[in-house]
């Protein structure tokens, strides 16, 4: 069965012919259009909105990354928050990033960049990475995506992960630490946990 990290999922649904969520923060209110074939199309998803609301700001500017974007909150917060840095919003899922494109221009957010994962230029460093991710991919894609990923942050630079606890946070946490990421667990609620993990450590 195709999943909402498949890059053409079953029941995807195109910009016009999809439904909505909306997105309430402190400092932002969206409403976002959302369909069937990728993650959380009904609501906003708990970790998601852990993760919003406990992360400290962005950097003001600079190349931001949202990995596992979907529709767009993640992203769109980012860019709500850091206006003048420019947001990544990558994916592997094509209807997913057609609905975060056309979310990001319905609120006037011009400096998200919706994109495939393998399209990104590989010379882009990321400041600050957020990310929901795809946990149920299972540990070994989950640990290359993560790899790949996190050895493009750029000096200084930080990503804020959210995952479950009962789906392996303690677990990553160990696992990061072990590829030479600082990583630290900054905020934990309900069953949430956000791991913040920095650039290895290179050994001399």
């Amino acid at each position: 069965m195709a999943h909402y990290f498949s890059e053409r999922p079953e029941g995807g649904a195109r910009p016009g012919t999809t439904g909505s969520v909306t997105l309430v923060l402190p400092d932002l209110h969206l409403r976002l259009a959302t369909g069937g074939g990728m993650f959380s199309p009904g609501r906003i998803d708990p970790g998601t909105r852990v993760l919003l609301e406990t992360v400290p700001p962005p950097p003001a500017t600079g190349d931001l990354l949202d990995l596992g974007c979907g529709y767009g909150p993640i992203a769109l917060t980012m860019a709500t928050r850091a206006p003048q840095a420019t947001v990544w919003a990558v994916d592997v899922n094509r209807a997913a990033l057609e609905l975060c494109a056309a979310n990001a221009t319905a609120h006037g957010l011009y400096r998200v960049r919706s994109m495939h994962a393998d399209e990104v230029p590989p010379d882009v460093r990321f400041a600050a990475i957020w990310s929901n991710p795809a946990i149920r991919i299972g540990k070994p894609a989950l640990h290359a995506m993560l790899t790949r990923w996190l050895d493009r942050l750029a000096p200084g630079g930080a990503a804020h992960l959210v995952v479950q606890k009962h789906l392996g946070s303690d677990s990553l946490q160990r696992w990061l630490a072990g590829q030479g990421h600082p990583v630290t667990r900054v905020a934990s609620r309900s069953s949430y946990r956000i791991l913040k993990v920095e650039a290895k450590v290179e050994s001399r």
